[in-house]
């Protein structure tokens, strides 16, 4: 296929452009900056919030599939169909597991009932925000395609909603691995690194589950939708199954960079005020999976163990260079573990 990837040149754009080459397809990156383009890609250069003044080029490309990997507002998928109609075969949408209702309530921004688990395709949405404004803040620094409009709950409605271009969304995890922008596996290995020999949990995160995904896995499964037909119109959740509660991760990410410490598990009013969460662990945040992987076949190419392994070799040589100190008190670390 002729593909036509928008905004692939950050953290899951490259390895999905990779493997779609290796399997033979002609890419083209839409992209504003001079980032690297992976070998035996094409690019052209353009604003994504000005995409309608590169229509002609779009054109001259003929892509029988887009792949937004950047889209953060309704305005820019309607401006996204506008620019692709009567060009392009289909649009591949990538979300985000922060459309479900869940994602509101685990941030206090939805103070209703909590929401059963694991989060199905047809689980309740949100009607809320989807992150706190400080939080809302950080997004729009660490990636530049974040907009003051960020939601992806109107972006698949605009997407699928389309009577003429067919549309497919996949909603992702918190992906880590190799590039991963927020160094996710950072706050365990930092302490591996540091020597402790009791890594410190608050309680109610030790058992808190998420969905996460390994950045080349996550890569797989875009390159594996945008392949199938069969996507067509429909929404698939991705992500690792089984979900591992915050203690299990904990302890299988130190083990990858050959820690054998204790893991302390302590009550919220006995955990240092740094190691406390504000938000309603009560509220899990797993999907299931298994809609994807029944009707497109999906599997994980990269065993955990693997992912893991390379994750943290990859964390341990790119650590970031900026750490908020406070949230590595150990001095307050030492005290709540002698008092346990």
């Amino acid at each position: 296929m002729r593909i036509l990837a928008i905004g692939a040149t950050g953290f899951l754009g490259p390895p999905t452009v990779r493997r779609l080459l290796d399997r033979g397809h002609e890419i083209t990156i839409l992209n504003r900056s001079n980032a690297s383009i992976p070998a035996g890609a094409s690019a052209i250069h353009g604003d994504r919030n000005r995409l309608a003044e590169l229509r002609s080029e779009v054109a001259r490309l003929s892509p029988e599939l887009v792949i937004d990997f950047i889209l953060s507002d309704a305005g820019q998928a309607r401006e996204l169909l506008h620019t692709v109609r009567g060009i392009a075969g289909r649009v591949l949408a990538i979300s985000s597991m922060d459309v479900y209702r869940a994602c509101a309530v685990l941030h206090r921004l939805d103070d209703g009932p909590l929401e059963s688990v694991p989060l199905r395709e047809n689980a309740a949405l949100r009607t809320q925000p989807a992150y706190p404004k400080e939080a809302m803040r950080q997004l729009m620094h660490l990636y530049g395609w974040v907009t003051e409009d960020y939601d992806k709950v109107p972006v698949e409605q605009v997407v699928l909603g389309d009577s003429e271009i067919p549309g497919t969304v996949l909603r992702l995890p918190m992906v880590y691995g190799e590039g991963d922008p927020l160094h996710r596996l950072w706050p365990i290995l930092k302490r591996v690194q540091d020597g402790r020999a009791v890594i410190v949990l608050e309680e109610k995160l030790a058992s808190w589950r998420a969905a996460r995904g390994y950045v080349g896995n996550v890569a797989a499964a875009i390159a594996l939708a945008a392949e199938s037909r069969q996507s067509e119109g429909r929404v698939y959740n991705v992500a690792e199954e089984p979900a591992y509660s915050e203690l299990e991760w904990t302890r299988r990410v130190a083990a990858a960079a050959g820690w054998d410490g204790r893991i302390a598990v302590l009550p919220a009013e006995r955990a240092p005020a740094h190691l406390r969460v504000l938000y309603n662990l009560d509220q899990h945040w797993v999907a299931d999976t298994s809609l994807f992987r029944r009707e497109l076949g999906y599997h994980e190419p990269v065993e955990l163990a693997d992912a893991l392994r390379l994750t943290v070799e990859w964390e341990l040589a790119n650590a970031p260079t900026r750490v908020d100190e406070r949230m590595f008190d150990y001095a307050a670390e030492d005290q709540a573990i002698a008092a346990d």
